[in-house]
């Protein structure tokens, strides 16, 4: 029987971590907080969630503090960095209001001023890069967060929908198992209506083991007597014509014997040498063994037709098949009638599985948590579209920054003439200055506000990581969940009524990755029984009783008959009238038909007449070799063709004889052996082959039970879909959310670092492009230089050097 294959369901793509290029700054991200949190998921937690801590004791906050070092420290640069820089800042323009901190407009030129300048240009020119870099990763993290918002609630809901789709398909599975129950059924069917094949074909392939070899020896016995029979026939004709042609052969040559004898003896003393003596037949047919007996013996058999015997025995055994379905037609119609219930209670198999109940309850459960995501998503896109402004502002912000550094270190550049004075710098390279000034000043102004949210997000993004997509990447999340006793709703073996006090979301989780049957995963073989559930008596208790009741009596076939077995019994004695003696017969066939060359005596009566001449003597010599001849040559053609058949005929008689007393003996034994079988065992092997075809016709159950058993515990329902969700819930929240979050936080954080030594930079660089107020004169090599300063109005007079 073939059986279906489960197939998997078509599953929606499951969400996957995008990159999209952003793998390298998301790995920085990871290795600093790595830095700031090397501790692995708080001990103290579960502690605290049994209340077996106080949150007020000391010891717990030593504990909390140890634990948040390093966000402490971080904290605590932070917060520095927003008290001190607005301060910093406000002081640093007083200081330039009163002529310091580079606000007196003098630059005293050196052999090295250009250097610095070129110095300081490509230092105000790495760090804007460096902040540009930072600017654009942080609207990168921004411009991803907000797509993977949209993005994970269709990758919630394809996740949903697959559980959907995978809790949907059981019941599915379930029903093509019971649907495949009528195979069993159907081939049942097919054997009860066809019982006399399945049934007699059993009987008759046992009896035929027997009976098929005395068939087919006998039949090589028939065809070996027949061959046998006509070669008998054939020696008994050769011999009898045989012996007709010596006595003729006999009578002619002692004729003319005599005739011979008086011409030689008319002859005289001239004829004296010539004699007749040994003109006699030499060959003596009548050593023939008679072979009338033994053609009596096998005629006998002939006449007794076992050939006709053996096709009515093989004709009884091909009836059998239908006279087993004639006995039986009752039997198979009740059997047949008993199958419709046992589809009945296969059916009920349905109900006996805890799986129904158990997918009915987690499709209701999941349904209502679809339909609370869909209510909150509309408000978490609209918060997440106010995040995204702001985070965009921030970054217009650090972005004024650079512009106003690139077109200070532009106009800077391209505007300064190192020829000219300080005093005369013309407009651009002195708006360049003030481009840079004012990168300072927004840099005083906006730090301290970038700083304040960087730390806020980054308090928040660090701890969701450690505490949550960290634990959740090493497995310690689960093992923290399922802590005995501190979340008793996640405890799974109660919830789930499985007495397997090892099963946990580990576990759980473990086995649904490796694609496991929930049969296995949830332990339910210890709650349901499945062997008594497929226990095969339940289902096929009232067919077996039926076809219990099968009586089948078929009769033995007789092979041969007693007359048969005695004229083949006369046939296989050793010594007996087969025992045929061509010894002697085989002898006179070999050797020359005359002692005298018949030929050569011609030939010497010829011989003899010319030499006497003419007259009547000789003539008579001739007519007399002449005779001679005529002999010799009627000898040859009548004797030779019989010769040559009774030689073969012997010859194939010594080749198909001792066949014969073989095939016999082993006939008769064989025949004996069978019979006696068939006689003493018949009963046994009926009841033998009806066992084989109820057992035939209950492994068709056992076989589809047992299928059944492997299916239902390694095919059904298996739960990949359930560590789908895990993944997918660690992909949304960690993949989609935290790493873009904390991605934005760390660029933005990069850039307000980073605006320390832009401002340092910047007010150096400002003071190399910006026009001053004030000459300087100094000597070079016996050279008096004069730098003056231009008079003001409402200017303090103040001495100045001349040459």
């Amino acid at each position: 029987m073939a059986f279906p294959n489960l197939t998997q369901p078509e599953y929606l793509p499951q969400p996957t971590d995008p990159g999209d290029g952003l793998q390298g700054l998301f790995a920085m991200t990871h290795s600093f907080l790595g830095l700031v949190q090397p501790n692995s998921f708080p001990d103290f937690l579960p502690h605290l969630i049994n209340h077996d801590i106080s949150i007020l004791s000391p010891d717990f906050y030593k504990e909390v503090l140890l634990y948040q070092a390093g966000f402490l420290v971080c904290i605590i640069i932070g917060v520095l960095f927003i008290i001190l820089m607005p301060l910093v800042g406000l002081c640093f323009c007083c200081c330039r209001c009163c002529g310091n901190c580079g606000g007196h407009m003098y630059q005293k030129q050196e052999k090295n001023t250009g250097c610095q300048r070129w110095a300081l240009f490509a230092s105000v020119l790495g760090v804007t890069i460096i902040l540009l870099a930072g600017d654009i990763c942080a609207f990168v993290s921004n411009n991803r967060m907000s797509k993977n918002v949209d993005k994970s609630f269709s990758a919630f809901n394809s996740t949903m929908d697959n559980l959907h789709i995978f809790l949907h398909s059981i019941p599915q599975e379930i029903d093509l198992i019971i649907d495949s129950s009528s195979e069993p059924i159907q081939q049942t069917n097919a054997s009860l209506l066809d019982i006399g094949n399945s049934l007699g074909g059993k009987i008759v392939n046992r009896l035929r083991g027997r009976a098929d070899s005395v068939l087919s020896t006998t039949e090589q016995l028939l065809k070996v007597i027949d061959i046998a029979e006509q070669e008998l026939q054939n020696v008994n004709k050769s011999a009898n014509h045989l012996q007709k042609l010596q006595e003729e052969l006999a009578a002619n040559l002692t004729t003319l014997s005599s005739n011979i004898n008086k011409t030689l003896n008319d002859c005289g003393n001239l004829c004296q040498n010539v004699s007749v003596q040994g003109l006699v037949v030499m060959v003596n047919f009548n050593m023939v063994p008679d072979v009338q007996h033994p053609l009596e013996l096998i005629a006998n058999v002939i006449h007794l037709n076992p050939n006709a015997t053996l096709v009515e025995a093989n004709n009884t055994l091909n009836k059998i098949p239908e006279k087993v379905a004639e006995q039986a037609r009752n039997v198979a119609s009740e059997g047949q009638a008993h199958l419709d219930s046992i589809k009945q209670k296969i059916a009920t198999f349905h109900s006996s599985l805890p799986i129904q109940e158990t997918v009915g309850n987690v499709s209701e459960f999941l349904g209502d948590i679809t339909k609370k995501a869909d209510t909150y998503e509309p408000d978490i896109k609209t918060y997440d579209g106010y995040r995204r402004i702001v985070a965009i502002c921030l970054c217009c912000l650090v972005l004024l920054i650079i512009v106003l550094n690139a077109l200070g270190l532009l106009c800077g550049a391209l505007g300064l003439d190192t020829q000219e004075p300080p005093t005369k710098r013309g407009c651009l390279s002195d708006s360049g200055g003030d481009f840079l000034m004012a990168s300072v000043g927004f840099s005083f102004i906006f730090s301290w506000l970038l700083m304040l949210l960087v730390l806020l997000t980054f308090l928040i993004g660090g701890n969701v990581y450690t505490l949550l997509c960290r634990p959740w990447a090493t497995g310690q999340l689960l093992e923290f969940l399922e802590t005995p006793g501190l979340f008793p709703e996640l405890n799974l073996s109660v919830s789930l009524g499985i007495k397997d006090s090892n099963m946990t979301l580990s576990s759980l989780y473990k086995n649904c990755k490796n694609n496991d049957s929930l049969w296995n995963t949830l332990h339910w073989g210890e709650t349901v029984s499945l062997d008594d559930v497929l226990n095969i008596s339940k289902y096929t208790q009232e067919i077996d009783s039926t076809l219990n009741k099968l009586n089948i009596s078929v009769n033995s076939p007789d092979l041969l008959t007693e007359k048969q077995k005695h004229s083949l019994r006369d046939l296989s004695s050793e010594n007996g009238p087969l025992n045929l003696n061509f010894t002697g017969a085989l002898q006179q066939i070999n050797q020359n038909m005359t002692q005298k060359d018949l030929s050569e005596f011609a030939e010497q009566l010829d011989n003899l007449a010319n030499k006497i001449g003419t007259g009547t003597i000789s003539r008579q010599l001739r007519n007399q070799a002449k005779s001679l001849r005529e002999i010799q040559s009627w000898a040859k053609s009548s004797f030779s063709p019989e010769i040559q058949n009774l030689n073969r005929s012997i010859w194939q008689l010594h080749k198909f004889l001792p066949q014969i007393w073989e095939l016999v003996n082993s006939t008769l034994a064989q025949a004996e052996e069978a019979e006696t079988f068939m006689k003493q065992q018949l009963n046994e092997v009926v009841k033998n082959a009806t066992l084989d075809f109820v057992h035939s016709v209950l492994g068709y159950f056992e076989t589809y039970l047992d299928w059944v058993k492997s299916t239902v515990t390694g095919e059904v329902a298996r739960c990949g879909p359930v560590a789908w969700i895990f993944d997918a819930a660690n992909t949304i929240v960690c993949s989609y959310i935290v790493d873009a979050w904390n991605a934005f936080w760390f660029s933005l954080g990069w850039c307000t670092i980073f605006l320390l030594p832009s401002v340092i930079l910047a007010v150096r660089l400002a003071k190399f492009y910006q026009r001053m107020h004030m000459d300087d004169i100094y000597e070079n090599n016996g050279e008096t230089m004069e730098l003056s300063r231009p008079p003001k109005v409402f200017r303090m007079p103040r001495p100045e050097l001349r040459k």
